[in-house]
Formats: structure tokens, C-alpha cells, sequence
């Protein structure tokens, strides 16, 4: 290596410095660049091709997508109050291309680890020498009785973003005033654990304008959930959560919130204890790795076990699994842990390629909850990897939730921080 040493390169590819994404060393001088295929143009995937390129600009990478542009599922319930436009959070992918990245339009059949090849469901094969998978969730669809994917049609579910967004939204404006929006959420572990309860609030800040009689029920599986006390709070400071003309209302486990079938001819469900109706059903299916990975043997159970030093598969070496289908515990399944784990899997590979080993990992994780106009609520944190038990730890001290007693202008300032982040985070991963 010509401008710098081993431990040089291990101190700056680091995860702790790729996490701030502080990345400005020029190319690594390899014999022939070597070949990544990215499976899955969402954060994960964006993330790993663009860095790729920067710490090397001689790897070949090749990113499979099925979709021509990239529609962002963080802040997507923003769509559903009316705040944005699905436009407005869908982005092609020309910035990867400046980076040099080829963006294939096929969607990934199956990875064969042995000969080292993606296969694509138009036949064509991509040799790699590393390969990373950002495949997304699937729904178990056998969880709810009379719940499918063509009912989801209807009945949408709304968790990846795009047409079914827009189809909530309208339904949610045609639905009369005094209407019953269901949400039903889903069971641990699913992607983006506060996003049910954003939706909820962002509903309701449709309604108080537009429909100020309608109720929106959560219906849910669990007894707790992320940034519990911080919706609640928020709740019943902007939709009178907990008093009788409430706007919002939650049923957790205990009060029989689980929901076991739907009968979509009547718009019923059939909850433990009893049976709701509503005008407005959403539907958040418990969840599992994306279809691919489970066509490429990376599961062990619902999700992909990885190697968290690298994010290597520890099925099939050579892959790498990055995002919501990981099992990276006690990291959650959010698009800022994608994107940190990309910047860390990213460095791994460089490493690897140049026959050095990878530096100590530290990841982070930001998620912002929008409640309201002026009410914004956020968590964050700092991880770090215990090598002998291969868990990811956060740090202590390192972060933490949006204090309890903020102020008004605080929790303005967070929304304002909310759409920085989003902003910025579009940009980090195919800007």
C-alpha cells in the first residue's frame, strides 16, 4: 500500500470513523479491481456501493435493484397527514452513478455462494468476489387469518413505501367525518419500531384538521414499544390521548390488542376479546428477512445471522447482510442502522481485499418521530461490538431519548432536526 500503512488504513476505515462519515483518502492501489454485487437499492445497499467507490475507486460495483427510483419509507407517514408528496421522498439513482456504481433493473432470483454468482430473475449472472445483500422484510402472511398480499391490496399495509402509501392517504381523505382509522401493529422484532405510532400521530394530524371527530385505534400485539412514554406524552398533549374524546387510542396485549383474522368484505377484525370495525384498516404484518435471502439459504430462523465484526453471512462467506434482514441485536431494525452497518461492512471488504484485517466496528443509530406541526421526539445512540459474545452493545451515556419535561421550542427544534437528518441521509447514501 503506497501513501499509507496497515495500521494507518485500520485507524481511518474504521466503523468509528465511517459512522461519522468522515471519508477522504484516496483510492487504494490494488492489481485489478475486484467485483462487488449489492443486492437491494435501499439504505443499506446505497450506502455500501457509494462508500465502496470512495475508499476504492477501483472495485467494480454493481447494484440490482427491480425499481428505478428509491422510495424512502422514513418519513413516508409524513405522505399520510398531507405534509409531503410520495414525489417528494422518491429519488433515482444518477448520484450512484456519478459514483461510478452500475444500477442493473432486475430483481435478484437467488446469490450462488459456491460459484459466486448473482442471478437475476432475467437470466443474466453477476460474478462477484463480494457480494452484499440489503434485501428489506417480508411479511409472514399465514399470521392473520383472511390477510394476504392481494387483500393488502385493499387493505394496505403501507410498510414499504410507494403505491399502497397513496392508496392510505386517499382512503383516509374519503373516509366521512366521525370515521375509525385501524392500525394494526405488528409483533417484535419488524422494521422501524416507533414508525406504527408516528402513523397514528400523523393521522390524527390530518383528522384534527380535516375530520376533528374521527378516532384512530391501535390495535397491538405487544405491551411496549419504542419511545413509549414520549407518544403517550405527545398524545395526549395534541389528540387528548387517555381522556374520553381522545383522537388516538391504544389497546396493547393485555387488553386483548392482538388481532387473529380479518374479514375484508365487512371490515371487521377479530381481536382476542373482541371484534372492531372501522372505515380506514391498516395492517402491519409481523416480519421476516426479504424473499432473496431466504432463496440463498442466509436465514436461520426469520433472519440472517452475520459475523457483526463485518456483517459477513456465517452461512456463506463472502456475503455480507446488511439492514433490517440482519440479526444485529440490540441495534434496530432502522435506516440509520443500515446505513452505519453499510459504512462498516464497506470497510471490511477494502480490508479484506488488501489483505488486512478490519478495524474495531462502532455503529450508531437516529430516529426522529414527527407528532405533530411543532412536536418532534427522537432516540439515538452509539454501539459498539463485544467481541467474545458477537453482540452489539450501545454505549453508555453515548445517546438517549428526547427528555420528558422539553420545552415547546424543543420539541419544534426536533422537527426541524428531522428533516435535516432526512435530508442529509438521502444524501450520505446516494448523494
Amino acid at each position: 500500500m503506497s501513501d499509507f500503512n496497515r495500521r494507518d488504513f485500520i485507524r481511518i476505515a474504521s466503523g468509528a470513523t465511517l459512522a461519522t462519515g468522515v471519508l477522504g483518502f484516496p483510492g487504494l492501489l490494488l492489481a485489478a479491481g475486484p467485483k462487488v454485487v449489492i443486492v437491494g437499492g435501499g439504505v443499506g445497499g446505497c450506502t455500501a456501493a457509494k462508500y465502496l467507490r470512495k475508499l476504492d475507486p477501483r472495485i467494480d460495483v454493481t447494484l440490482v435493484e427491480p425499481k428505478a427510483a428509491y422510495t424512502s419509507c422514513f418519513m413516508s407517514n409524513e405522505v399520510l397527514s398531507g405534509d409531503r408528496t410520495i414525489e417528494s421522498i422518491t429519488f433515482d439513482y444518477e448520484g450512484l452513478k456519478r459514483h461510478g456504481v452500475k444500477i442493473i433493473s432486475d430483481r435478484v432470483s437467488v446469490i450462488d455462494p459456491e460459484k459466486k454468482q448473482v442471478v437475476t430473475d432475467g437470466g443474466e449472472r453477476f460474478p462477484y468476489d463480494a457480494c452484499v445483500v440489503s434485501p428489506g422484510v417480508d411479511f409472514k402472511w399465514d399470521a392473520i387469518e383472511g390477510y394476504d398480499a392481494e387483500v393488502a391490496e385493499t387493505i394496505p399495509h403501507a410498510w414499504f413505501a410507494g403505491k399502497q402509501t397513496v392508496t392510505l392517504r386517499k382512503q383516509i381523505e374519503s373516509m366521512p367525518e366521525g370515521g375509525k382509522v385501524i392500525i394494526v401493529a405488528p409483533p417484535n422484532p419488524f422494521k422501524c419500531p416507533p414508525g406504527p405510532y408516528e402513523r397514528a400521530a400523523q393521522i390524527a394530524m390530518y383528522c384534527k384538521h380535516h375530520k376533528p371527530k374521527a378516532k384512530i385505534l391501535i390495535l397491538d400485539p405487544k405491551d411496549a414499544f419504542s419511545k413509549q412514554g414520549l407518544f403517550r406524552q405527545g398524545w395526549s398533549k395534541l389528540y387528548g390521548f387517555g381522556t374520553e374524546n381522545s383522537m388516538i387510542e391504544w389497546v396493547g396485549a393485555a387488553g386483548g390488542g392482538k388481532v387473529e383474522a380479518i374479514d375484508p368484505s365487512t371490515m371487521t377484525l377479530q381481536a382476542e376479546i373482541e371484534e372492531f370495525q372501522a372505515d380506514v384498516i391498516n395492517i402491519i404484518p409481523p416480519q421476516k428477512a426479504g424473499k432473496v435471502a431466504f432463496a440463498s439459504d442466509l436465514v436461520d430462523g426469520d433472519w440472517c445471522p452475520v459475523d457483526k465484526m463485518t456483517f459477513e453471512s456465517k452461512r456463506h462467506p463472502g456475503i455480507h447482510v446488511l439492514g433490517d434482514a440482519s440479526n444485529a441485536a440490540k441495534m434496530p431494525k432502522s435506516a440509520y442502522a443500515a446505513n452505519s452497518q453499510a459504512k462498516v461492512a464497506a470497510a471490511a471488504i477494502v480490508a479484506r481485499f488488501n489483505g488486512l484485517e478490519p478495524g474495531d466496528p462502532t455503529f450508531v443509530n437516529t430516529c426522529y418521530s414527527i407528532l405533530g406541526e411543532e412536536h418532534g421526539i427522537s432516540v439515538a445512540a452509539v454501539y459498539r461490538l463485544d467481541k467474545e459474545t458477537n453482540v452489539i452493545e450501545s454505549i453508555k451515556g453515548s445517546g438517549g431519548l428526547s427528555p420528558m419535561d422539553a420545552s415547546d421550542e424543543q420539541r419544534k427544534r426536533e422537527v426541524t432536526y428531522a428533516h435535516s437528518w432526512f435530508k442529509n441521509l438521502i444524501h450520505d447514501m446516494m448523494g
